[in-house]
């Protein structure tokens, strides 16, 4: 079982595909969430269909806003750890958090388009009747 921690204590936790900072403002009565005062963003919930992850062709592409400021919600408790360290101010946090992700998915474009391209020049290697 997961480690219950004491109401007030400032934790990381995930949220869906998020992952902030919060305090621990109370337990729900089976012990399996605790609703989390959420104080900074460490990571930013991912965008798009969860059911079909990285696939821009779904029928409905989600956009997902990260928790507010101040924001109350229910987190796993298996989710749950104890945070140590200065706890950064929301908007820097989450600007962070932010540019984080859109810097790796800048990665991921720019790693598909070369492999893309020498699939492509593999494809005229292989097949040089088909040009």
């Amino acid at each position: 079982m997961a480690e219950v921690y004491p109401i007030g204590e400032i934790v990381q936790a995930d949220y869906k595909t998020g992952r902030y900072i919060g305090k621990i403002i109370d337990w729900n009565p089976q012990g399996t969430k605790a609703a989390v005062q959420v104080l900074a963003v460490l990571k930013h919930p991912m965008q798009g269909n969860l059911h079909h992850p990285m696939s821009p062709d779904v029928s409905y592409f989600h956009q997902r806003r990260a928790l507010a400021d101040q924001e109350i919600a229910l987190m796993p408790i298996d989710t749950i750890q104890p945070y140590s360290g200065t706890v950064p101010d929301y908007e820097s946090s989450l600007k962070d958090a932010l540019r984080a992700d859109m810097a790796a998915l800048d990665r991921t474009i720019r790693f598909s388009q070369k492999c893309l391209a020498e699939l492509e020049a593999l494809q005229k290697e292989y097949f040089p009747d088909e040009s």
